[in-house]
């Protein structure tokens, strides 16, 4: 479902963002790739269990400007900046998913007495990422220049022939094949999954994420309590990552989801995922 969003207007450039008030504490959840605020997905089940929870897009995604970033520790301070207008002085957990995971990890190593804990759902790390072939392809397909077609028949494919549409997005995700991974998929997701992939979109952000390096010593200066989640059929961030992320980050604890695909919320799988997720806030 398309989102209400809002733009503040920042020291280093705009800056687009969800924000749904609830009676708990306040997630901040940075999506990864190829999303924007107005687009949900992953986020639900805080909103659900009624934590307040913010979503910024990232630099070069929808409206957020270049300049608000471009690098995981630049956009964090901007996010910091923002939360303190906002009145979000303190932040139960940050939470970060696939390419936004690296945001994640600075917001909560600049600012320890702000941030209480860290969330990585599929989270990228300090590895090269893509790497290979899906690099090429990526620095290609999703161009500025190029992206809006490539999503433009996305969409049309979702619109026209959503099982199909289905089928192949979710073909691109995990390391199972694609028709297991749709079949997996409860009546009540389809619809969610068909939206938000025909709304995607990369804008310049997805050449951000695929260019700009990140530092494991931000990693490494963490000192919350972390919990990183992977699952073995992950086709988008591989388990490396997650390793990497729980040898630099001392107070981390790994979890394997079920899941069947880089979406670790959806499926079979997702409950768990879910739960798991929630515990770990309940007990930070």
């Amino acid at each position: 479902m398309r989102e209400p969003v809002e733009v503040a207007t920042a020291a280093s450039g705009s800056v687009e963002y969800r924000l749904v008030r609830g009676e708990r504490g306040c997630v901040v959840v940075f999506h990864g790739g190829h999303m924007r605020a107005g687009l949900s997905l992953g986020e639900q089940a805080f909103i659900e269990n009624g934590y307040t929870v913010l979503i910024p897009s990232r630099p070069g995604y929808g409206r957020t400007a270049m300049t608000a970033g471009p690098g995981p520790a630049e956009f964090a301070a901007t996010i910091e900046t923002l939360c303190s207008h906002l009145g979000l002085e303190r932040i139960l957990a940050v939470v970060g998913v696939s390419a936004g995971g690296p945001t994640a990890v600075a917001m909560a190593a600049h600012q320890p007495k702000r941030v209480h804990s860290l969330v990585l759902h599929c989270a990228r790390s300090s590895l090269p990422f893509p790497t290979g072939a899906t690099r090429m392809v990526a620095r290609v397909a999703f161009a500025p220049r190029l992206e809006a077609g490539s999503w433009a028949m996305t969409r049309q494919l979702m619109r026209r022939a959503p099982e199909a549409g289905l089928r192949m997005m979710m073909g691109s995700l995990p390391t199972l094949p694609g028709r297991r991974v749709a079949e997996d998929l409860a009546a009540h997701e389809r619809p969610v999954l068909v939206e938000a992939f025909a709304g995607m979109r990369s804008g310049s952000g997805f050449l951000i994420d695929v260019r700009h390096p990140v530092d494991p010593a931000l990693e490494r200066a963490v000192t919350q309590p972390t919990l990183v989640v992977t699952s073995r059929a992950d086709g988008q961030v591989g388990r490396e990552h997650a390793d990497q992320l729980s040898r630099n980050i001392a107070s981390s604890t790994t979890w394997l989801s079920p899941s069947l695909s880089h979406l670790l919320w959806f499926g079979s799988g997702g409950p768990a995922t879910d739960q798991r997720t929630e515990d770990f806030l309940t007990s930070a």
